[in-house]
């Protein structure tokens, strides 16, 4: 009996999405979003867990943003008890794309505070995109207590998360701008010096910090 061609070009999707060569894998992954069905669905999430190179994965965002919201969200979430890094990671990422509300319940404070700093640096952008109007201040305070995590990358996407959320911010940096955590306090600072003068540059921000903690006039501005 002979496949419909249907079905046949579905597998030949699936099975191109495991390709050895990632210039396959690309090409599939573009196929299968420029045609969304609902049978791709879990190939493309679960691909995205393990998948090595940086734009195929981006392209099985892009391939998964393609498809109906009512199917994908509920696997997303589902990706996001994963013990895989990558996979928490990515599926936030996907999360954040696709924008829809319904995924914020699940943009946890563990995942907020994840030890990974990829998850925690997707979630941040996710949460930032789903927070339902009035919760802001409520994902600042959360988001407050990652300041003066991780290296320079971690800590510009946060200060980016923070800026993000507007006016709310404010009070929590200033709080945290005296607080006990020396890499807390600098952090704070950076952040609020972005917000006040974005084109001034991250390392303008952190050089400044440093002027200010040195004369120890850190939280006396405003």
């Amino acid at each position: 009996m002979t496949m419909p061609e249907e079905d046949t070009n579905v597998l030949r999707a699936l099975q191109g999405l495991e390709n050895s060569g990632s210039s396959v894998r690309l090409r599939a992954a573009m196929a299968v979003g420029t045609a969304p069905d609902p049978r791709f669905v879990d190939k493309l999430v679960e691909r995205c867990a393990i998948e090595p190179e940086f734009f195929v994965r981006d392209m099985l965002t892009w391939a998964l943003t393609r498809h109906p919201s009512s199917v994908t969200v509920p696997r997303l979430i589902d990706e996001l008890r994963s013990e895989r890094a990558q996979a928490r990671s990515q599926a936030l990422h996907t999360l954040s794309k696709i924008g829809d509300p319904r995924a914020w319940p699940a943009i946890t404070r563990a995942l907020l505070t994840d030890a990974d700093d990829e998850v925690a640096r997707s979630a941040w952008r996710a949460a930032v995109v789903l927070v339902p109007e009035g919760e802001e201040a409520e994902l600042a305070a959360v988001l407050a207590t990652q300041l003066g995590r991780g290296a320079r990358e971690t800590r510009l996407s946060l200060s980016r998360a923070l800026i993000a959320l507007g006016e709310v911010i404010m009070p929590i940096l200033r709080a945290a701008m005296t607080g006990p955590d020396p890499q807390a306090r600098h952090h704070a600072i950076v952040t609020e010096r972005l917000w006040r003068d974005p084109d001034a540059g991250f390392e303008f921000a952190v050089e400044e910090a440093k002027r200010l903690v040195a004369l120890g006039m850190a939280g006396q501005e405003g």
